[in-house]
């Protein structure tokens, strides 16, 4: 039955409308932070090496926690689990910005990764819920929102970079902003619980054979999202010589490139099917990598990002939703992609800087170029099932 035509109810236009919001504010955390990279590493007083230890950090927090989020989306309503989780979330971007030592850093950089991971489960699972109940896609403008909120975050971040405003203020200001946003909105969401002939599900819910290859490729995108936000500023400042301004200009446009390929996401996968969309997306992604590594002008380099940022945008929300139609339980399908790709997102940026440690930032790209290619090889993953080519 084709449902495109009918219009939702009022409370599931609320209820998406809200679900984009929440997915706008993770997003501003995130490129809040990003942007402002370059001011932690210095009021640490790290380079390279010491920045990848504090960036891998993130991850190991976020990977501690997701195993977590199936059972926290099982045992409590979604509506009251987001409210709280993403609160905590924008109130964690305040602490990168208060340790002046490494290891204090790197403590602080696992809470942050801990609270990004558990949010970020809820948020999707509410939002296949929502999709679910839409009965058409939706779940590449929820990303897109996501982007938007990376967008604004990184904006305001070049906007403090060129005021002189310290990180400190800065994140408190965003964090308060974020969290009052965040409760106000949470209202229009949906309660849910899973249905009660559901057992519970493990407090380590491990990924499925089922799962795995599925998130593997989440991993391939998230890790080269992960690299890019965290990591094109400094890029850009330490490799090209550009000015901090510029700088954190090109993680607002790769975040630009990012929303706008989402928002058209529903519409080309629904035309296309997801393996061809992602087939297409690794050649895109694969070509701005390359630029990436190849290019020395400043506003080729910038085009690269651009271009690798299209090029993963929509991979992410197809990863959700073929995980959503896996049998078992939603919640640990969703949490077990997630795991697997997030956590590799927030371990890029070490990765990254591990890399460039011991060879140099071009070396580390050239890690991007190879992971987003074998994303598009391996897409035939997302079929469908029963459905052919």
């Amino acid at each position: 039955m084709d449902v495109t035509h009918l219009q939702p109810a009022p409370a599931l236009r609320r209820a998406r409308f809200a679900t984009s919001t929440i997915f706008a504010v993770h997003g501003a955390v995130t490129g809040t932070f990003a942007a402002r990279v370059p001011w932690v590493a210095d009021h640490v007083g790290t380079g390279a090496g010491g920045l990848g230890i504090a960036l891998l950090m993130p991850g190991v927090g976020a990977l501690l926690a997701m195993p977590l989020s199936a059972r926290l989306a099982h045992r409590f309503d979604l509506r009251w689990l987001i409210r709280v989780l993403i609160a905590c979330w924008a109130a964690a971007l305040m602490l990168p910005a208060l340790p002046t030592t490494l290891p204090v850093l790197c403590v602080a950089l696992a809470v942050y990764g801990a609270t990004a991971g558990l949010a970020d489960v809820a948020m999707n699972a509410h939002a296949v819920v929502v999709e679910e109940r839409y009965e058409r896609s939706v779940m590449s403008g929820f990303h897109g929102w996501w982007s938007v909120g990376g967008l604004a975050g990184s904006v305001g971040g070049v906007f403090a970079a060129r005021a002189g405003l310290g990180a400190p203020l800065h994140f408190a200001l965003t964090s308060a902003v974020l969290i009052a946003v965040s409760i106000l909105v949470s209202f229009w969401l949906l309660s849910h619980r899973p249905e009660p002939t559901l057992d519970e599900p493990p407090a380590f819910a491990l990924p499925s054979r089922a799962v795995l290859p599925i998130g593997l490729i989440g991993l391939c995108a998230v890790f080269a999202e992960g690299a890019s936000l965290d990591w094109s500023a400094v890029y850009m400042r330490d490799l090209l010589g550009s000015p901090a301004a510029t700088a954190a200009a090109t993680v607002s446009i790769f975040s630009v490139c990012m929303a706008v390929a989402r928002f058209g996401g529903d519409w080309v996968v629904r035309r296309l099917g997801p393996v061809t969309a992602v087939r297409l997306s690794g050649v895109v992604a694969t070509i701005g990598a390359l630029i990436v590594v190849l290019a020395r002008p400043a506003a080729l380099v910038i085009a690269g990002f651009g271009l690798l940022g299209i090029g993963i945008a929509v991979v992410i929300p197809l990863v959700f939703a073929a995980a959503g139609r896996l049998p078992g339980h939603p919640g640990r399908n969703i949490a077990g992609v997630a795991g697997i790709a997030y956590g590799s997102g927030l371990i890029a940026p070490g990765v990254i800087g591990g890399i460039a440690h011991v060879s140099s930032l071009t070396v580390s790209f050239v890690v991007i170029v190879g992971l987003v290619a074998i994303m598009g090889l391996g897409a035939v993953v997302l079929r469908p099932h029963g459905k052919s080519l």
